[in-house]
């Protein structure tokens, strides 16, 4: 994710009136309505989203850097009940639906809860997987029921309605049970196996939907995924690293372990190990930001009525990490204990969400009711009464009305050669953005205050712009690297006596007497007048070299006299050549064109068909051996 920039002097003037808050936009959609709102902290009313009233917001809806809203709805047609949505939508700062995509079908799949827009563009969304009862026997279930398990997609937008699915995983694939030593996934001791879900496991909900996924993110630094789950009180993370086969198994991805859990919290009966459920109802699973001054990179869930006197809470718990994976004690659940708990005075049973701020404040959505800021010490700073949203979320002015910086440039230049760097800005929230740019490089070195300034690096160069906006004071930065590769050594050129030929490189362009000679690209050429000869090559990246002259002398190509002797007929000819003589099982024939160009190689020396080329004059190149030992002119007249 790109950096957003706030200059000090903003800061001060957004927190004057307030001092202890932080930012300035507080976005949320209200559920089951029409309307989204970004409002600032004297509850003004800055923006407003109206959707179509067949589109109302289902679940969760985010804003992006870009000022996109992504959010889910309910189109018509998908499933009832569960916290089904079924359709994802990104719409722009001027209330144009520039995505809608729908993923639903009866008693299969649809989408339900929660999403989570990635820094790429794609979006990650939870989705019900229904497993019929007769599957869930073969899996191992003791009970002959079927089954909403889950799935999660990586969608990649395509199109105005469309989307890929470029990464899937589904949590079937995950299973064990030591219920039925005949069926799938058995093992010994379920509790051995906190990697995989107890497909026995009753938790608090009841069949068919026994897991309910409710809240998905992503940590972009560790490409991992954490998930809460309702009825199992708690939250998973899983490898997002792997491939989609990867996924389905149990190796691969960064952490070596495919897609299996690689790390469970908040209920240690689900898996049989000891210590505290701390989960009554979870939502809204998710990684502090790592900017968080109090508790950065942990693990945070919206605890329902896991709070005092069934209140609800906020916890926040230090995740085992080590590396890609994470230290598990067998039989017991890591940490022991959380590392801070925010103990509401509301009570909420489902949904909600809470979200941590850079100056140790935090956000506390209480859903279809009021949003609040608090600070560290758990004082009311701020309150939005009856905002009625399931999810919140508090940005700073610079997120909401900032630049969003970009560079272009080519990416792979030859040494010696110039680039030119475009930097680029958009402000879709401002009416006449005024822009400066500053420019720094890694090796360091280069420094401009011009848009577009040309570089000429000597080795691989990484370039980063801030780009502010002047007017407001925010900035945000981008980076590009160039890759400098080094010029090809010159070609040499080789006189084989009737053409002359390259050393090998990727293309080639001759040239006569210093002008190029038109479709001459070939690494061999048969000069058809004396002169001197060069070539130019290019490499792979576009770097290129040219030969020292070759001086060649035409005097005509004739049939040489050395044995195999053959005749060739007829010549002229109209499409149809046979050459007859003493040819050894190790004789080929080519036909190349005025160029040299081989258009054709063959063994049959008996009916050449030359009918597919253009009139014109070619060779009979005759090899003994790999080696030529003769050569003679045909002309094709048709």
């Amino acid at each position: 994710m790109r950096t957003i920039i706030a200059m000090a002097l903003l800061t001060l003037t957004i927190v004057s009136t307030q001092a202890q808050q932080w930012g300035l936009y507080t976005f949320y959609a209200t559920k089951n309505g029409t309307q989204a709102y970004l409002i600032d902290t004297n509850s003004t009313n800055y923006h407003t989203w109206t959707f179509s009233s067949s589109a109302k917001s289902a679940y969760s809806a985010y804003l992006t850097e870009d000022k996109t809203i992504v959010r889910t709805y309910k189109p018509t047609g998908a499933w009832n009940g569960g916290g089904c949505t079924g359709g994802v939508q990104k719409v722009d700062w001027n209330n144009n639906v520039i995505w809608d995509f729908q993923y639903f079908a009866t008693n299969d799949y649809c989408l339900h809860h929660d999403i989570c827009p990635m820094p790429n563009g794609n979006v990650l969304m939870i989705c019900y997987d229904y497993r019929s009862s007769s599957e869930a026997t073969q899996a191992g279930s003791s009970s002959a029921s079927a089954f909403y398990s889950e799935r999660i997609i990586e969608v990649q937008p395509t199109g105005a309605t469309t989307g890929t699915i470029v990464w899937e995983w589904y949590l079937w694939d995950h299973m064990c049970q030591s219920y039925n030593s005949s069926k799938d996934n058995y093992v010994s001791n379920t509790a051995a196996h906190p990697e995989l879900m107890n497909i026995n496991y009753a938790g608090t909900g009841s069949l068919p939907d026994r897991y309910h996924m409710n809240g998905i993110d992503y940590n972009e630094d560790l490409d991992q995924i954490v998930v809460s789950m309702h009825f199992m009180n708690s939250a998973f993370v899983i490898d997002h690293s792997t491939t989609t086969a990867e996924a389905a198994g149990h190796t691969g991805g960064n952490s070596g372990h495919g897609g299996d859990f690689l790390y469970r919290w908040g209920n240690p009966a689900s898996y049989g190990a000891s210590g505290t459920t701390f989960f009554n109802v979870i939502h809204d699973a998710h990684w502090v930001p790592s900017d968080n001054p109090n508790y950065p990179d942990y693990l945070c869930g919206y605890n329902n009525q896991g709070g005092t006197s069934g209140k609800t809470a906020v916890t926040i718990w230090s995740p085992t990490y080590n590396g890609y994976n994470y230290t598990v004690t067998s039989g017991v659940q890591t940490p022991t204990n959380y590392a801070y708990q925010y103990n509401s005075s509301f009570s909420s049973s489902n949904e909600g969400n809470s979200q941590q701020l850079p100056n140790g404040n935090m956000i506390v959505n209480n859903p279809f009711g009021s949003i609040y800021e608090i600070n560290s010490s758990g004082t009311t700073l701020w309150t939005k009464a009856s905002a009625n949203s399931s999810h919140a979320y508090r940005y700073s002015m610079c997120y909401v009305r900032g630049p969003v910086a970009s560079i272009a440039a080519d990416t792979d230049i030859c040494d010696g050669d110039a680039v030119t760097l475009n930097a680029s800005a958009v402000s879709v929230t401002e009416s006449s953005p005024n822009y400066s740019y500053a420019w720094t490089s890694s090796p360091g070195g280069f420094i401009s205050g011009s848009q577009n300034p040309s570089a000429t690096p000597t080795s691989t160069t990484t370039y980063t712009v801030i780009i502010t906006n002047t007017n407001i004071g925010c900035s945000d930065s981008a980076t590009i690297t160039i890759n400098v590769h080094p010029q090809p050594s010159a070609p040499t050129i080789t006189n084989n006596g009737f053409f002359i030929s390259s050393s090998v490189a990727t293309s080639y362009q001759w040239y006569a007497d210093g002008s190029p000679i038109s479709g001459a690209t070939s690494q061999d050429y048969t000069p058809t007048q004396s002169g001197s000869y060069t070539v130019m090559i290019t490499d792979a990246y576009g770097c290129t070299a040219t030969s020292d002259p070759l001086v060649f002398t035409y005097t005509g190509i004739e049939t040489s006299n050395s044995s195999p002797v053959f005749s060739l007929m007829p010549n002229p000819t109209s499409g149809i050549i046979s050459l007859v003589g003493n040819f050894s099982d190790n004789t080929r024939v080519e036909i190349r064109n005025a160029f040299g160009m081989v258009i054709l190689e063959t063994e049959n020396t008996e009916s050449i068909n030359l009918c597919d080329f253009a009139d014109g004059l070619y060779f009979v190149v005759v090899k003994e051996n790999n080696s030529i030992s003769h050569i003679q002119k045909v002309i094709l007249h048709k």
